[in-house]
């Protein structure tokens, strides 16, 4: 159906992947087997807390040569201290940062936390990173004047970055793509209900399910869906020079084994 060059396909972590029996004799750690099943992934436990250097390396050494990383940003730079994601995440933040952090505001701290952020992307040699807002995050002028300044602000080294906005931001495709394009981002999306907006020569789409609740992750795709979910990417690799595909829902492992032989 397609070459699939330009696709790829991996899951949003890989914490409770479950090699075949017997992997312990194959391999030295989880890691090492997911990336042997996979061609990419996405580290999303930078997003709670960021690892030491020396950890991100070892991850990076533990992978085979051409498997790629993607990496979910710290949320120091998008959800505030008061956020519930936080949880016992913030004992050790200093006064200043419990108070600065969040939204991306083109604060010293917020700058900072990408600055620390972007160390784990190169111990992981990830070319992407994905930022994602929060749906308290509105669509608002001093949100996207913090955002803007943001982006100006900090030094991004050859990283491309991708922005999955929440909220009230997806009922208005035109500002995002204003804002997508003005500052170089991939728009990021679930392809199985919209469509990308931006211009970027990369697409990158994250899959969390079809129940109503579009963030309610305990769902498996059907065959029919997979299928459609193939075409889908099939014509997005044709306008575009590389194409991530994550899956996000409780099945995503087998999802993902299944998509991968369609393509």
């Amino acid at each position: 159906m397609m070459s699939g060059k330009s696709i790829k396909i991996g899951t949003c972590g890989y914490g409770y992947y479950e090699p075949n029996e017997g992997w312990k004799e194959r391999y030295e750690s989880k890691l090492q087997a997911y990336a042997d099943e996979f061609e990419t992934g996405e580290i999303n436990k930078t997003f709670y807390k960021l690892p030491m250097v020396k950890t991100a390396e070892r991850w990076r050494e533990n992978a085979r040569d051409d498997f790629e990383f993607t990496l979910k940003t710290w949320q120091a730079l998008t959800h505030p201290t008061t956020s519930p994601t936080w949880r016992n995440k913030k004992d050790k933040l200093s006064g200043s940062q419990k108070e600065n952090f969040g939204y991306l505001r083109p604060n010293d701290d917020v700058v900072e936390a990408w600055e620390r952020t972007k160390e784990i992307a190169e111990a992981l040699e990830a070319e992407v990173c994905l930022i994602q807002t929060p749906g308290s995050f509105e669509p608002r002028d001093e949100n996207e004047k913090n955002m803007r300044q943001f982006f100006e602000r900090i030094d991004r080294e050859g990283l491309t970055i991708a922005w999955e906005p929440r909220g009230e931001w997806k009922e208005d495709p035109g500002k995002v793509k204003e804002v997508c394009d003005d500052l170089d981002l991939i728009h990021v999306v679930d392809i199985m209900r919209r469509e990308p907006v931006s211009d970027h020569s990369i697409a990158y789409t994250r899959l969390h399910g079809l129940n109503p609740d579009e963030y309610d992750y305990a769902y498996d795709y059907s065959e029919e869906e997979l299928q459609e979910l193939a075409e889908k990417l099939e014509e997005l690799s044709e306008e575009h020079g590389k194409v991530y595909c994550m899956f996000n829902n409780y099945e995503m492992f087998e999802n993902a084994k299944k998509l991968r032989k369609m393509v």
